[in-house]
């Protein structure tokens, strides 16, 4: 991504080629958004101007990330079971996968943690009696803590209830539907010894009990993807520009080396 934080739109003719190239591209776009942060962040200085520019530079990854969950729910529409179980990251990534992505409060898990490194980094001004005025995340306010607890809260709310609603799609997959279906065609195979013929009169039934089933998982996963999208923006509202910085690059080093990290995994496994 250049500085203006625009990731590329899928096109028509890469369709052929699934989400997986438009994933590669992100993860280009995203290393180009990191660069642009740390330089941002190292040159920063406290004046209105500055504040301008760092303010711009947190909109232009935001709509990057915008522009990705929206290419993202354009082919869940097309393949959600490949959304919720994508071939292109790694089996590190998938064993910590939730609903097709990041945990969205793990966001908070990963600002008050940076939190702490900074603060950490500056405790010994602070007990040389200097006072606190880093302006990055150890230079969290009450007002701002007060905020992020109320909005974790809330966030953890919205994942529990999202949690439920894919728990109570699972146990469909036993519903009595499924079961009648399931036997019948078993029966069936069993009659023919083996063979499948006949089954091609079900074969309708199937599709369309499966395709319902397929409709909810991508009704949930576009309804995550919206509590992910929606926690990064309101994180970075309630942080100063120089804070959002900071937190971005915490998170987009996050993302991008437990990718790296997992595909080492899988590459030394085979």
């Amino acid at each position: 991504m250049a500085g203006d934080g625009i990731a590329p739109e899928p096109e028509p003719e890469h369709e052929k080629e699934g989400f997986q190239a438009f994933f590669e591209c992100w993860l280009s776009e995203q290393n180009q958004d990191l660069e642009d942060l740390v330089v941002a962040s190292k040159r920063h200085q406290n004046c209105d101007d500055d504040q301008v520019l760092l303010s711009s530079l947190v909109e232009g990854v935001m709509k990057h990330y915008e522009c990705y969950y929206n290419a993202k729910s354009q082919w869940a529409k097309q393949d959600a079971l490949e959304m919720l179980s994508p071939p292109w990251t790694s089996s590190l990534e998938d064993a910590f996968l939730w609903l097709g992505g990041w945990r969205p409060s793990m966001a908070f898990h990963l600002l008050y943690s940076k939190s702490g490194m900074q603060l950490e980094a500056c405790f010994a001004e602070l007990m040389r009696g200097s006072s606190l005025s880093t302006g990055d995340l150890g230079d969290l306010s009450q007002c701002q803590l007060t905020m992020m607890d109320k909005l974790q809260r809330r966030t953890i709310q919205e994942e529990k209830h999202l949690s439920e609603k894919m728990a109570k799609l699972q146990e469909t997959m036993a519903d009595t539907t499924m079961v009648e279906l399931s036997h019948v065609v078993s029966e069936m195979m069993r009659n023919n010894n083996g063979h499948e013929e006949g089954i091609d009169d079900h074969e309708n039934r199937v599709e369309s009990t499966l395709d319902s089933k397929e409709e909810g998982l991508e009704k949930i996963l576009h309804k995550a993807d919206d509590l992910r999208l929606r926690t990064l923006n309101n994180i970075t509202q309630i942080l100063s520009p120089i804070q959002a910085v900071h937190f971005l690059i915490a998170a987009a080093e996050l993302h991008l080396r437990l990718h790296d990290w997992g595909k080492m995994k899988d590459a030394s496994r085979y």
